[in-house]
């Protein structure tokens, strides 16, 4: 695990990052509820070595971003990251997002539209994309039936069903284990907070779209899809890959994401 030199005091937390630095295009990465920065070690050092800027954060609540001590809500998760964009005097960085860090980033640009430069978006659900009535109780249900799972057994569980290689089990379940139960019960209700259905609305910067073939969490195998064709921009969906795509098939995802950062380098 990499040590997070920068800090960020923010209410409640002092947020840890890790900043590569220099002048190339700023890449921030957003990892999913309960995992930290890790998810996108492999991707991180992939746009460092094409000449990018690479940023990576544990988010309010998780890896060594803890402990927390304000209620952890959506906005205040977009929040977090907007200063620290600010603090870093990032020029329109593209966000990364994986599950929960995809959602936070659908947030963000819209929000901030103007400050980023592009999104890519890996195994999250559609923020604003429409839900059937089973889905809307599914997401209602999805807290209460985590809490009543015993605490090592529900991370064994979501460590399983997050991933398809050993390597990448591995690492979920690593990463599930630093939070309480409670801690991640309270990461997983700000993660539902950011679900707003919104049939108009479309992306406001170029967006990229990644999940896995063998992602079955949640609705993201119907909703991205759903997704792609409502935008107008191709679904990247990689072979024997779960739920953790950028640790199952790391090299299939950098190169995906290196091509969309370049092309937007280009077209800027």
């Amino acid at each position: 695990m990499a040590t997070l030199t920068g800090t960020l005091r923010r209410p409640g937390v002092e947020l840890r990052y890790l900043d590569s630095e220099g002048d190339g295009p700023a890449v921030v990465f957003l990892h999913g509820a309960g995992a930290d920065h890790l998810t996108f070690e492999a991707q991180a050092k992939a746009i460092v070595a094409g000449g990018g800027r690479a940023v990576l954060v544990d988010l309010r609540g998780q890896g060594q971003s803890r402990p927390n001590d304000s209620r952890l809500t959506a906005d205040l998760l977009v929040d977090d990251v907007n200063e620290l964009v600010a603090q870093l005097a990032l020029q329109q960085p593209v966000i990364v997002g994986h599950s929960l860090g995809g959602s936070l980033g659908q947030a963000l640009v819209r929000k901030y539209p103007k400050r980023f430069g592009g999104l890519a978006v890996i195994g999250s659900t559609w923020n604003t994309g429409p839900l059937r009535p089973i889905e809307r109780m599914l997401l209602r249900l999805a807290a209460p039936s985590l809490a009543a799972i015993p605490e090592r057994r529900m991370f064994a569980i979501m460590a399983d069903a997050s991933a398809f290689t050993p390597f990448a089990k591995a690492d979920a379940l690593r990463a599930f284990s630093q939070l309480t139960k409670r801690e991640f019960l309270a990461v997983w209700r700000a993660t539902v907070e950011f679900v707003a259905p919104d049939p108009d609305y479309r992306t406001p910067v170029p967006l990229l779209l990644i999940r896995g073939a063998e992602d079955r969490t949640g609705n993201i195998a119907s909703a991205m899809p759903a997704w792609a064709a409502a935008e107008g921009v191709v679904e990247h969906v990689i072979a024997d890959a779960g739920h953790l795509v950028t640790q199952d098939a790391p090299e299939a995802v950098n190169v995906i994401l290196r091509a969309f950062v370049a092309d937007l380098r280009t077209a800027g």
